[in-house]
């Protein structure tokens, strides 16, 4: 059996790291001063709680250590793993790989590394691709190409400000729809100020990313829900969106994005 392995910044859902049995090496994440393990003892509620009454946290994170991974990977072993295949950021931006590459020179059972070339959900869309590939009877070697070759085919859409549009009672905010790519750049795609434009603007360029697609909704604070519920509802009526999964934006994200993130994660299930 091949078992899969990922780490928290992620973010990937716990909806499907329970389908494929995937486990996540959290972060440490520090947070004025306090330690936390990112998704063990601090979630996103207890996170943006503390961006309360204007306070911006002190936050800075750290990749899991190779004791982690050695960890993680035991319990893949324990539940029958006998090969893993281990997805993780580009090598490019973090030293998370070489933390697992550390873990896998010791392990008992063969580790398959992969540098999915991207981030942060980027990389649950690997590991996501990754798992159907296994689900569906591929080898280790075709699924790790599966999570190595998808990196370009992934496409975001997101807003930072969705509190603002969350507000009655004040003058129509100007909010930007943004979207990055290899870059990392954002880019300005549209400009909108009600909740029904962002869902609109943000659905219709998901559902434009090509055929076959898996969508991820994610959301920050818990206030808005009701933005990632209406946009999960919008982008799956579509044709051609086989699945959508929502996800909560976790620290290791949030501190870079903030609490008022509302946005989608797409990418084509099958090669064009």
């Amino acid at each position: 059996m091949i078992g899969i392995c990922t780490d928290s910044n992620s973010q990937l859902p716990p909806e499907l790291a329970e389908r494929y049995g995937i486990e996540i090496v959290p972060l440490t994440v520090v947070v004025d001063d306090h330690e936390y393990l990112e998704g063990v003892d601090l979630d996103a509620d207890t996170f943006y709680d503390l961006f309360s009454s204007g306070h911006r946290p002190n936050v800075t994170f750290s990749q899991p250590s190779p004791g982690q991974f050695a960890a993680a990977y035991d319990d893949l072993i324990a539940s029958g793993c006998t090969t893993i295949l281990s997805v993780h950021t580009s090598s490019a931006v973090s030293g998370t790989l070489n933390a697992a590459r550390l873990a896998a020179h010791t392990a008992p059972v063969p580790v398959r590394l992969v540098d999915s070339g991207t981030a942060r959900f980027g990389v649950s869309c690997c590991v996501w691709a990754a798992a159907e590939a296994l689900a569906a009877g591929a080898s280790l070697d075709e699924a790790a190409a599966v999570a190595e070759s998808l990196a370009p085919r992934i496409g975001n859409i997101f807003i930072v400000s969705g509190r603002r549009l969350m507000k009655t009672g004040e003058a129509r905010p100007e909010v930007c729809v943004l979207s990055t790519r290899d870059d990392e750049e954002r880019k300005t795609i549209e400009t909108v100020g009600t909740v029904a434009e962002a869902v609109d603007a943000m659905a219709r360029y998901a559902v434009a990313w090509g055929d076959g697609l898996k969508v991820a909704v994610g959301t920050a604070h818990r206030d808005l829900a009701p933005i990632g519920q209406a946009l999960a509802d919008a982008v799956g009526t579509a044709a051609n969106v086989l699945e959508v999964v929502q996800f909560r934006v976790g620290p290791s994200v949030g501190i870079e994005t903030g609490p008022g993130t509302v946005g989608c994660v797409m990418f084509p299930a099958a090669q064009p």
